[in-house]
């Protein structure tokens, strides 16, 4: 399982997921850099993902929906407020409306991914910040650590392919 750890933090308003990989730190980065490539693990494997606008860089937004089994579309945004490639990224995520425009900026979690070579493997922590306990409650009500699971479950049938 690539998930090895899953932490939930009621006082620090945070969820942290740590995965492990066999692959080198620059290979897993790509899973975030490539559009093609993180859409394929981003949503879990009953709602896939869609980018339909995605600029990897600092100050950029990006724009996708997962689509679930009966065709129901759920968007989604980000805005990318760090990048220190290939261990670091930042960036807020949101709910969005079909035109990729924030439901709720206010309402929105903070991301921080980071990589590192830990025995021989790549290890990635992904921290999210949530605004509140109520916040925090809600996104665990709508299955966010088991979609989390499953999506980051799928990386390494991506990271066994050939590289590019």
């Amino acid at each position: 399982m690539t998930v090895v750890s899953v932490d939930r933090d009621a006082q620090a308003l945070t969820m942290t997921f740590v995965a492990e990989f066999d692959a080198p730190v620059e290979r897993v980065w790509q899973l975030w850099e490539n559009p093609r490539r993180l859409e394929r693990w981003w949503g879990p494997p009953t709602w896939p993902a869609t980018f339909e606008e995605y600029e990897f860089e600092v100050g950029a937004r990006a724009h996708y929906y997962m689509t679930g089994p009966d065709g129901e579309k759920m968007h989604g945004w980000w805005r990318i407020t760090a990048i220190d490639s290939p261990t670091r990224l930042e960036f807020h995520d949101g709910f969005a409306d079909h035109n990729g425009e924030p439901v709720t900026p206010i309402d929105a979690t903070y991301v921080v991914v980071t990589l590192e070579t830990v025995a021989g493997k790549t290890r990635m922590t992904t921290l999210t910040t949530f605004t509140s306990a109520a916040q925090l409650d809600r996104m665990l009500e709508m299955g966010m650590e088991e979609g989390m699971r499953e999506a980051m479950g799928q990386a390494d049938a991506i990271l066994a392919e050939v590289p590019d």
